[in-house]
C-alpha cells in the first residue's frame, strides 16, 4: 500500500526505451547459467592461440615481414597478432548472439517470460549484449597475456605501451558484431539461417587484412574491404599495437560505435514486435 500523498511509480519501462537498470537480470542470468560450464567459454579462447602460433610463427617463418599500417615492415606474427585478437572478439560475440540468442528466442520462450515481469525489450537486448561483451572480454584479456608473455619470454610482438588500450578496442569490436549479430537473428526463420552468417564471416576473416595487407588487392576490392567492420577492427587493434597514431583511429572507433548503436536500435525494434505483437 502506498503512502498518502505519494504518487504510483510505473513498474513497466516503455517497450522501445534503450535499457535500465533492470538490463542487468538477464546478464546476471546468462552469468549464473554458465557458472558450471566455465569450460564452453574457456574453449573461446583457444581458437586464436592456436592461429597465432600456426600461423603467426609457423607459416609467419616463411613469410618474413610484411608492411605495417605506416607501411614499415614489421615480422609477420606481429603483424597477425593484433588482428587474431580483434577477430577473435567478432566470433566471440556473433557465437553468443545467434545460436543462444535464437534458441531463448523461439524455442525455449525465455524472452516471454521475462517481459511478464518489469523487464522491457529494452532491457533484453542490453541485457544479451552486455553478456556477449563481458564473453568476448574474458577472450580478449586471456589472448593479451598470451601476447605480453610470448612478446616478453619468446619474441617481440607489441612495439607501443598503446596495446593496453586493446581490450577496451576489442570490445568496442564485439559490442558493434554482437547488435548486428543479434539483430539478424532477430530475422532468422530457423537454424539454417546462421550458415549465411557464417556465409559473412568467413570471408571477413580471412580477407579484412587479418593473414596480409589488403594492398595485395586491386584497388576496387581494397576499397570493398575498407567498408567492411572487422577491417576497422583489425587496423584499430594493430595500430594501436604497432603505435601508429593517426586520424584513422578515430575513423575506426566512430564506424564500430555507429555499427553497434545502429544494431542496437535494431535489436529493439525487432524484440517489440517479435514479443510484444
Amino acid at each position: 500500500m502506498t503512502a498518502p500523498g505519494r504518487a504510483l511509480v510505473p513498474r513497466v519501462v516503455p517497450p522501445l526505451s534503450i535499457g535500465s537498470r533492470r538490463a542487468i537480470h538477464p546478464f546476471e542470468r546468462s552469468l549464473y547459467l554458465y557458472r558450471r560450464t566455465w569450460l564452453v567459454l574457456a574453449s573461446g579462447f583457444f581458437e586464436p592461440l592456436f592461429y597465432l602460433f600456426a600461423i603467426g610463427f609457423g607459416i609467419g617463418s616463411l613469410v618474413g615481414t610484411l608492411p605495417g599500417p605506416d607501411g614499415q615492415p614489421v615480422p609477420y606474427a606481429m603483424f597477425v597478432a593484433p588482428a587474431l585478437l580483434a577477430s577473435s572478439s567478432m566470433n566471440g560475440a556473433i557465437f553468443e548472439v545467434t545460436f543462444n540468442v535464437y534458441g531463448k528466442l523461439r524455442w525455449d520462450k525465455v524472452y516471454d517470460a521475462m517481459l511478464a515481469t518489469p523487464l522491457a525489450v529494452g532491457d533484453i537486448a542490453v541485457g544479451e549484449i552486455a553478456w556477449a561483451l563481458f564473453r568476448g572480454l574474458l577472450y580478449a584479456t586471456g589472448f593479451v597475456l598470451v601476447i605480453v608473455f610470448v612478446n616478453a619470454a619468446v619474441t617481440p610482438l607489441i612495439r607501443s605501451p598503446l596495446f593496453v588500450l586493446a581490450i577496451p578496442a576489442a570490445i568496442l569490436i564485439g559490442f558493434a558484431f554482437a547488435s548486428v549479430g543479434m539483430a539478424a537473428t532477430t530475422y532468422a526463420r530457423g537454424w539454417q539461417d546462421f550458415d549465411l552468417i557464417q556465409l559473412v564471416l568467413q570471408p571477413l576473416f580471412l580477407f579484412s587484412g587479418t593473414f596480409f595487407p589488403i594492398s595485395t588487392f586491386p584497388a576496387p576490392i581494397q576499397l570493398l574491404v575498407q567498408l567492411t567492420p572487422l577491417y576497422h577492427g583489425v587496423e584499430l587493434i594493430r595500430s594501436l599495437s604497432l603505435g601508429v597514431v593517426g586520424p584513422q583511429l578515430l575513423v575506426h572507433v566512430v564506424y564500430l560505435l555507429a555499427m553497434g548503436v545502429v544494431g542496437l536500435l535494431i535489436v529493439a525494434r525487432r524484440l517489440d514486435r517479435l514479443l510484444l505483437k
